[in-house]
């Protein structure tokens, strides 16, 4: 069977309007098949539809904008990134999760909780068929139903403190927001992980589809994300000792469309221009910078690192981080210290070149309320044919890797240093991801994001003196924050490490005096988790609280 779901076949999934999500799981599919009509076409065209639900894009483009797979206006909740746009009361759902200021009417909780139980709406439409079909080896089939059913309520168990779990042998209208605690929810979605692991092969011949290293990889995620320490090991080593993955050559590589599907590649959205472009990435599309120019387009320019970011790329004469007090200084027009180069790769700086052309004031859109620092790693260089001309926004074919082998690498290195075992092997993996850092210092690598002229790059490895658990510790959660640097990791970071709190709100005081609107904001404990939608409360005749 060939599956092509960059051009999903959606005639198969159902016909919605929104009400409570116990009105749109129960929806059924026009068309119903009998098992008799049910063969490898219309199976295929189920995969495709349940494959779709990456894409995060089923109604329009604000559920996309504002609930987007890459999660980066979670980013916004963090010490990352600014809103962005041209003001606070743009898309003003997010401009709330920045300053936590939470409501359970919120767009962005909304329409973040109706994608993803829309998408398991449809995988488990597609279980349905191929647990009815009269076809032979179905397991393969269901283990990657099961690992895209669990991406999608691992998703939501992290957004939300309670959610109704559903199989595809669920009532809807019978099940409660209440019925599992947390706990049983992730190991609910442990078992599918498991069941993908065990029943998926080991290469797909159509790239993008699930292997079995992906479920192990989902299996290590999920471990770090439990604090299970050894079974984290033993599935980021499954990935690592396949060597089918390992780090780019160059940091920009992440931002090119060549390497789709190769090297870090171990998860990855499958985006398209096809179809009148019906399948790019429209959930990053408001991020595009304004680009004076017009060079990608007329670009909302959402989504801007933050200052506290910006600063934490600051290395010392031995080319490394400043681990406790690194936002003591400003990296600004007059800073003269050393940098990591990942930061001309993640965000714009005015002076600095961002895709071959010279970053300026002109780019920002709102430049007296959010500053300089657009975020980069989302855009190709807008002089590739695969850059869709004449679009609003910087539009291609690049696709978002929801796990990349970096991030699989220092799950295995948090877990050494957790577990407090083979402190020096973590150390030397975190080496490994500063070497790529430093190897791509190179301005005549096509297009240009560095200048080695204008700024001084330092970035060296830990030596071994001094690398005991506490300071291992600090260095794996600084080289997260550098190397993955928005996307869609840090607030998840920070709330499974127990830092939301104190780290945001030290944030905050530390940067009302450039941004204004964060005058009075807190966060609590209380704040932390999305409360359920009003709407999907009072329409679930008393199921969900």
């Amino acid at each position: 069977m060939k599956l092509n779901y960059k051009i999903a076949t959606l005639a198969f999934s159902c016909a919605v309007t929104f009400s409570s999500c116990a009105d749109f799981l129960d929806e059924k599919p026009y068309g119903q098949f009998t098992s008799d009509q049910i063969d490898d076409t219309s199976i295929e065209g189920l995969m495709a539809a349940a494959y779709a639900g990456l894409e995060a894009h089923f109604f329009g483009n604000n559920e996309s904008f504002t609930a987007p797979v890459s999660n980066w206006v979670f980013d916004v909740r963090s010490d990352d990134a600014y809103k962005g746009g041209g003001g606070v009361s743009m898309e003003a759902s997010i401009h709330q999760l920045e300053i936590s200021n939470l409501t359970s009417d919120n767009p962005t909780g909304v329409n973040k909780w109706k994608n993803n139980y829309y998408a398991i709406s449809r995988v488990h439409k597609a279980m349905r068929a191929v647990n009815d079909a009269k076809i032979d080896n179905k397991a393969p089939l269901l283990a990657e139903l099961r690992l895209l059913r669990g991406h999608f309520y691992f998703d939501l168990i992290r957004i939300f403190e309670r959610i109704p779990y559903l199989t595809e042998d669920s009532d809807p209208n019978t099940t409660t927001s209440s019925e599992f605690t947390r706990t049983e929810i992730f190991d609910k979605i442990k078992k599918d992980f498991q069941y993908a692991w065990e029943n998926l092969p080991e290469s797909q011949e159509q790239p993008g589809r699930f292997n079995k290293y992906v479920a192990a990889a989902y299996m290590a995620k999920l471990a770090v994300e439990t604090k299970d320490w050894s079974t984290a090991i033993e599935f980021a080593d499954y990935v690592i000792g396949s060597h089918k993955y390992e780090l780019y050559d160059n940091y920009l590589d992440m931002s090119k469309i060549e390497f789709n599907n190769m090297k870090e590649s171990v998860m990855a959205v499958q985006f398209s221009t096809a179809n009148d472009n019906a399948h790019i990435n429209w959930g990053s599309l408001l991020n595009t910078t304004y680009s004076d120019g017009n060079l990608f387009g007329s670009g909302d320019d959402f989504f801007l690192g933050s200052q506290n970011l910006v600063n934490a790329f600051r290395t010392d004469e031995k080319g490394l981080p400043y681990l406790d007090d690194f936002n003591s200084v400003n990296v600004g027009p007059t800073y003269m210290g050393n940098i990591d180069p990942r930061l001309d790769f993640t965000v714009g700086r005015i002076g600095v070149p961002f895709r071959g052309y010279t970053y300026n004031e002109k780019w920002c859109r709102a430049y007296d309320i959010y500053g300089e620092y657009s975020g980069k790693k989302g855009l190709i260089d807008p002089n590739s044919s695969e850059m869709v001309q004449g679009f609003p926004w910087g539009a291609s074919s690049l696709n978002y890797c929801i796990i990349r082998y970096a991030d699989v690498l220092l799950w295995k290195a948090e877990s050494l240093i957790e577990s407090n075992q083979n402190l020096d092997e973590a150390r030397k993996i975190i080496n490994d991801i500063r070497a790529k850092a430093k190897r791509s210092v190179d301005a005549t690598y096509s297009p240009v994001d560095v200048d080695p002229m204008q700024n001084s790059y330092k970035v060296e490895g830990y030596p071994e003196t001094g690398w005991n658990q506490e300071y291992a510790r600090k260095a794996l959660r600084m080289e997260r924050r550098l190397e993955l640097a928005m996307e869609g990791h840090r607030w998840f970071d920070l709330v499974r490490w127990g830092e939301a709190v104190n780290v945001i709100n030290k944030y905050m005081r530390e940067e009302e005096s450039l941004r204004p609107y964060y005058k009075d904001a807190t966060i609590t404990q209380d704040e932390i988790y999305l409360p359920i939608p009003k709407d999907e409360v009072e329409n679930s005749g008393g199921l969900y609280d």
